[in-house]
C-alpha cells in the first residue's frame, strides 16, 4: 500500500502507459507539452498530427454563402459554447450561419446534414452523433461538394472530413488523473463514471485516467458505472453505490455534467468534503463547484478555439482550397483547479 503521491513516477508511467495505449490524437510523449497560457492562447495545431494535408475542392472562391454549424444539444453548455463561438466566427468572416443540434440521434443528424446539402451550404462544421455512425453522414456531404470540419469528436475514418479537430483528451485525462491520486493520497476507493459509449472520448478519457490510476496499488475501484454523460443519471447512479461502498473516498467522472451530477449525491448523502470528485470539460458549473470546494479539478477543453479554428479552416478551404493544416489536429487541455479557477473565463483562460 502506497501513502504517499510520488509525481514524478506517476508522470512516467503515465506518459509511458499513455503511449503503449492511448486511442486519440496527439504526440504528447515525444514533445513537451505547452504550458497552460501557451495552449488558451494558441491559434495553431501542430501539423505533426497526420502525415498528409487535406485534398482541395474541385472549385474555390469567395468568402459567403451558408455554413451549418451542428453539434449534440445545446442544454450542455459545453456545445452551446462551441456552437455559438462557430456561428460568431462565421458571421465574422462574412458568412450566414445557422446552428442546429442532433441531441446525440444519428437519424436526426442525417436529416440536419441532408438539410445542410438541400440548402446550399458552403461548408459544415459538425459535433458528431457516434465515431463509426457519422462516416456515411460525412460521406454523403462530401459527395455533394460540401467540406466537412469536424470539432471534438473523431470519426472511425480519415480522408472524407478535411478537418477534425479535438481536444487532447488523452493528455487533459492524465492531468485529471495525476490531480485526483495526489489528493486520494495514492490510496482508498473510488468510482468511476463512464460516458456513452458510442463515443470514442469516453473511452479515450477512462483509459487515460487508469494510465495514472492504476500505477497505484493503494488506489482500488470499486464500481465503474455508465452514466451517458448525463448528470441526473450519474446523480442517481451515485447515490446507489455510495449506498452500495460507504467507504468511498473519490468519484472520477468522465465528464463535468457526470462530475456535477456526482456532487449532488455527495450533498444529499452529507458527504461533501469527505468524497474527492474530478470530471473534464471546464464548464463553467465545474468552476464555481470548485470555488465552493466541492470539486477537486478538471480539465478544460479549450471547445471556443476548437471552434473558431474549424470555421477559420473552412473559411481557408472555401477560399484557397486548402486549410494549411494536416486532417487530424490535437489542441492540449490544461487542468483547472483552486490554484487558477479565477483566471477562468468561457472554456478558456485569461493571462
Amino acid at each position: 500500500m502506497r501513502s504517499t503521491f510520488r509525481k514524478g513516477a506517476v508522470i512516467a508511467a503515465a506518459v509511458s502507459a499513455l503511449l503503449l495505449g492511448a486511442c486519440s490524437g496527439g504526440d504528447a510523449g515525444e514533445t513537451a507539452s505547452p504550458s497552460a497560457e501557451e495552449t488558451s492562447s494558441s491559434a495553431s495545431p501542430s501539423a505533426s498530427e497526420s502525415e498528409s494535408e487535406s485534398s482541395a475542392p474541385a472549385e474555390t472562391g469567395e468568402a459567403g454563402g451558408l455554413i451549418a454549424v451542428i453539434t449534440p444539444s445545446n442544454s450542455n453548455v459545453f456545445f452551446k459554447a462551441e456552437a455559438d463561438a462557430a456561428v460568431a466566427a462565421a458571421e465574422e468572416l462574412g458568412y450566414e450561419a445557422q446552428a442546429d443540434s442532433h441531441d446525440d440521434d444519428p437519424n436526426k443528424q442525417s436529416e440536419l446534414i441532408d438539410s445542410a446539402i438541400s440548402n446550399g451550404a458552403v461548408a459544415i462544421i459538425l459535433d458528431n452523433a457516434g465515431a463509426d455512425v457519422t462516416v456515411g453522414a460525412v460521406q454523403k456531404a462530401t459527395d455533394a461538394g460540401i467540406p466537412v470540419f469536424l470539432i471534438d469528436r473523431e470519426i472511425n475514418e480519415t480522408g472524407i472530413a478535411v478537418s477534425q479537430i479535438v481536444a487532447n483528451n488523452s493528455q487533459g485525462a492524465g492531468l485529471v488523473g495525476e490531480s485526483f491520486a495526489a489528493a486520494m493520497e495514492g490510496e482508498g476507493d473510488y468510482i468511476e463514471l463512464l460516458g456513452r459509449e458510442t463515443d470514442t472520448n469516453a473511452a479515450v478519457r477512462s483509459d487515460a485516467y487508469h494510465a495514472v490510476l492504476d500505477q497505484f496499488e493503494g488506489l482500488s475501484m470499486v464500481a465503474q458505472e455508465t452514466a451517458n454523460w448525463d448528470q441526473q443519471e450519474a446523480f442517481t447512479k451515485v447515490q446507489t453505490l455510495l449506498q452500495a461502498n460507504p467507504g468511498v473516498k473519490g468519484i472520477i467522472a468522465g465528464n463535468d455534467t457526470m462530475a456535477l451530477g456526482a456532487v449532488a449525491a455527495v450533498d444529499a448523502a452529507g458527504l461533501t468534503g469527505q468524497v474527492i470528485v474530478a470530471g473534464f470539460d471546464g464548464s463553467p458549473d465545474a468552476v464555481q463547484a470548485i470555488k465552493d470546494g466541492k470539486m477537486l479539478a478538471t480539465g478544460l477543453q479549450p471547445a471556443v478555439q476548437i471552434a473558431q479554428l474549424a470555421v477559420e479552416q473552412a473559411d481557408a478551404y472555401i477560399r484557397t482550397g486548402e486549410t494549411g493544416q494536416p486532417e487530424k489536429q490535437s489542441i492540449d487541455c490544461v487542468l483547472l483547479d483552486a490554484t487558477n479557477v479565477d483566471r477562468y473565463t468561457s472554456f478558456a483562460l485569461e493571462g
